[in-house]
């Protein structure tokens, strides 16, 4: 579905459902006899329905999930093209998955029911609801009757409503970077309910940053081939990435496709030794082969090609990606691959990649950033300057730095992180 259309849905449908809920959840309260000791936590529910970058930076508070209620006891609740990610992490097993189609209205709904009733099934005790201020995953948590429910409530702020669903709530915090907040969320289901706001602890001083994704060989040489046949030659480093699509979540976040010619055209004449490839999903196909055309007949384009492991493989092989702040920013903090990520109307500070290989460029522009938790992420924007003054050159130089220092030796900072991760000692994964 289109995001203009969940929203209105989320508005229109979620205000009052989530009115409703909120007046009886307070008759109830006043009814329901009092509690005795309140038993411990068994079964977990985390929903983090959309952006599959999102939920690679929810790593840390998935793990965390997993050391307090044990593998087998934690669940996720996720769009159904989101899910991959989640199943690459292998945190739960995969049946503990709730998958959610979300092309149509119809079956967005039938799924939303039937995951509910499954998560009342399953004696689910505690929701960790990881949106921020979306109305459905509020009524989800509410309705799948567990009796600890966290995530965030506005308070005073005048921001997105959604009813008093929540027994552990959450005070927004637009400076906390939101690898630390997933793990604060998480960490709530032991604290006391009665504290207002919540949560009254310290940030915890960890490493936030996503497994080590380790490619299979058989992996390697299916994607090698692919770059062969599509190059029609023997393809060897250096590679080059460039992801020009941010999705249609947020077309603000686009560099233009022009800057993204000038710098494929400036990479290539520099050195024609380097292979430029050009990475989309299949709905960007035609866009992205069109890009490679307008930069030169070396450039090549995977889009439409490989699969999602597929790309995440070619990571693994590349020296440099340039992307728009999307998901393959936080996909590529798995592989070790030098990328440059480019800001504009959202924040590094909050939402930037997690790796000493992963380097931001933005402009601080006084209007941005434009998009955060507060407007649901709809800017009124009309004219992006904050990326379409991110210059060719900018980019080129950071590139052609990373180049010249190579794949995994040159050190680059964290950007706007929640905290400086170690590397040298991360679990991996195939």
């Amino acid at each position: 579905m289109n995001p203009r259309t969940v929203r209105l849905i989320d508005v229109w449908l979620g205000k009052p459902i989530c009115f409703v809920l909120t007046a009886l959840r307070r008759v109830g309260s006043r009814m329901a006899p009092p509690r005795g000791p309140v038993p411990p936590v068994r079964k977990i529910l985390l929903i983090k329905m959309i952006e599959q970058g999102a939920t690679v930076l929810a790593y840390r508070a998935i793990l965390r999930a997993v050391e307090l209620v044990g593998r087998e006891n934690v669940y996720f609740m996720v769009f159904k093209e989101n899910r991959f990610i989640f199943d690459l992490l292998d945190l739960v097993p995969a049946e503990n998955v709730m998958e959610i189609r979300s092309k149509e209205p119809l079956l967005l709904m039938l799924d939303l029911m039937r995951m509910t009733l499954r998560a009342r099934r399953a004696g689910i005790d505690a929701t960790v609801d990881m949106e921020f201020f979306s109305r459905a995953s509020a009524i989800i948590g509410f309705l799948t009757g567990a009796r600890i429910r966290v995530g965030l409530h506005r308070f005073t702020s005048e921001g997105p409503y959604r009813g008093d669903l929540l027994t552990h709530r959450h005070q927004y915090n637009p400076f906390l970077h939101v690898a630390a907040a997933y793990y604060l969320l998480v960490e709530s289901v032991n604290i006391d309910p009665t504290q207002t706001p919540q949560p009254k602890v310290l940030v915890p001083a960890l490493d936030f940053a996503p497994p080590r994704f380790v490619p299979a060989a058989d992996q390697v040489a299916a994607v090698q081939a692919t770059l062969d046949r599509l190059a029609k030659r023997s393809v060897g480093r250096p590679i080059v990435l460039l992801n020009s699509n941010a999705g249609d979540l947020l077309p603000l976040r686009r560099w233009p496709t022009d800057h993204f010619i000038a710098l494929g055209k400036r990479i290539l004449a520099d050195d024609p030794g380097v292979t430029l490839v050009i990475t989309g999903g299949p709905n960007e196909a035609e866009a992205a082969r069109q890009l490679a055309a307008s930069i030169s007949p070396l450039a090549i384009s995977t889009a439409g090609e490989t699969s999602l492991r597929d790309l995440i493989v070619l990571y693994t092989m590349a020296d440099v990606l340039v992307t728009n702040d999307s998901g393959p920013g936080h996909f590529a903090t798995m592989t070790g691959i030098g990328s440059i990520v480019l800001f504009g109307p959202e924040t590094p500070a909050v939402f930037g990649p997690i790796s000493p290989a992963s380097e931001v460029i933005r402009l601080n522009l006084a209007c941005s950033p434009c998009v955060n938790a507060f407007n649901h992420r709809f800017s009124p924007c009309d004219d992006p300057l904050c990326m379409k003054g991110i210059s060719v050159e900018m980019v080129y130089e950071r590139v052609n730095r990373l180049l010249r220092g190579g794949k995994d030796r040159f050190p680059l900072p964290v950007a706007g992180g929640a905290q400086q991760p170690q590397l040298a000692v991360v679990p991996t994964i195939s």
